[in-house]
């Protein structure tokens, strides 16, 4: 398709893709091609059935998202030149310049107007995955029960035991239900549901990128902000602001859109509190896996990342005591020998809670 592998740059780095970019000659331009990885474990729910064609469906109603170009008969999107935030001085929870933040706020209301009624894109969630517009309470039980489904149940006959010594167990996501349970209803549009520094992409003329728009979905407006924040990690006083103006403007455009948000951002930030324990721990026992074996030097570390998780979202899933990183370093050291079936060593670092 590009004419030589000289042309061809790639594997970009990703966690969920292996993605090459590549230039067709007569085309119009770099395009991405993308894999999903069979390693990779998907962790998030997808309304959508095609990102491609929700992208074709956001021409001309959302700035600077990519083009869908056709190439022998695929739907590839263009790539964007250009770094993303993460990439840039401004890495996670730094402040950014407030021609980049404006851009972000002007997303966010060009989303806004976007529902379902009114953006003709297939989806593939069944009706029971999609509640009646408003319906926040409903949209953020389902968030719940794939947790449940499809990262607990589906990963339990591997990393059962490993969640039942970290303290998360069946009744752990019961707490969770109860614990974010009443939120004010709320005017559904489309959500990025996804918005942190890499998938942001800044252009060599100043112009904000937003990409990867696989995990988009119609649902609480307050969700995409809550995870955005959540995501980004701004300095408390930009973090004010970005909320101060993100109620400005989706109140302006749909009336009720950010009504009691100081009380359900707080319920929705639990949430993905909580849903990141459930993704982490898997991840941390499998990025101690290695072809050469065990990596026990990275033990303490990962130990570490999953403590402060677990510490997070202690009130959200009722963790009456959390495990201290040593205790933690025991749960990952027992999955391995029940993986090899060999004594796991005496696992090193230090015994704190």
């Amino acid at each position: 398709m590009s004419g030589g592998s000289t042309l061809v740059e790639g594997p970009l780095k990703g966690y969920h893709h292996e993605t090459y970019v590549l230039s067709p000659p007569g085309g119009p331009g770099p395009v991405k091609l993308r894999e999903p990885r069979s390693t990779s474990l998907w962790f998030d729910r997808r309304c959508f059935q095609s990102e491609e064609e929700l992208l074709r469906g956001l021409k001309g109603r959302v700035d600077r998202v990519p083009d869908v170009v056709d190439v022998a008969g695929m739907g590839l999107q263009t790539f964007i030149e250009g770094r993303t935030l993460g990439a840039q001085r401004w890495r996670w929870g730094r402040r950014l310049p407030d021609a980049v933040f404006e851009q972000i706020i002007t997303l966010f209301r060009q989303m806004v107007p976007i529902t379902a009624e009114t953006l003709h894109v297939e989806r593939r969630c069944s009706p029971r995955d999609a509640p009646e517009d408003g319906d926040t309470d409903g949209f953020l039980k389902r968030l719940v029960v794939f947790i449940g489904e499809q990262v607990y149940e589906a990963n339990r006959a591997e990393y059962g035991e490993l969640f039942e010594e970290l303290g998360v167990g069946d009744e752990s996501l019961v707490r969770l239900e109860k614990s974010v349970s009443g939120l004010t209803g709320r005017p559904f549009c489309l959500l990025h549901a996804d918005l942190h520094r890499e998938n942001f992409v800044l252009d060599p003329r100043g112009g904000l990128w937003t990409i990867d728009w696989e995990l988009a979905m119609v649902g609480d407006p307050l969700y995409d902000l809550a995870t955005h924040l959540y995501l980004m990690r701004y300095p408390a006083d930009q973090e004010a602001r970005m909320i101060r103006e993100w109620c400005g403007v989706v109140e302006a455009i749909r009336p009720g859109s950010s009504r009691e948000w100081k009380r359900d951002l707080r319920l929705i930030t639990d949430f993905k509190r909580a849903q990141s324990v459930y993704t982490d721990v898997v991840r941390a026992a499998m990025s101690l896996r290695h072809e050469s074996g065990f990596r026990w030097a990275a033990l303490p570390r990962v130990a570490g990342k999953l403590h402060d998780v677990l510490s997070a979202a202690a009130v959200p899933l009722g963790l009456g005591d959390v495990p201290g990183r040593r205790e933690i370093m025991t749960a990952l050291a027992h999955r391995q020998r029940d993986l090899t079936g060999l004594p796991p060593g005496k696992p090193s670092g230090p015994a704190q809670r």
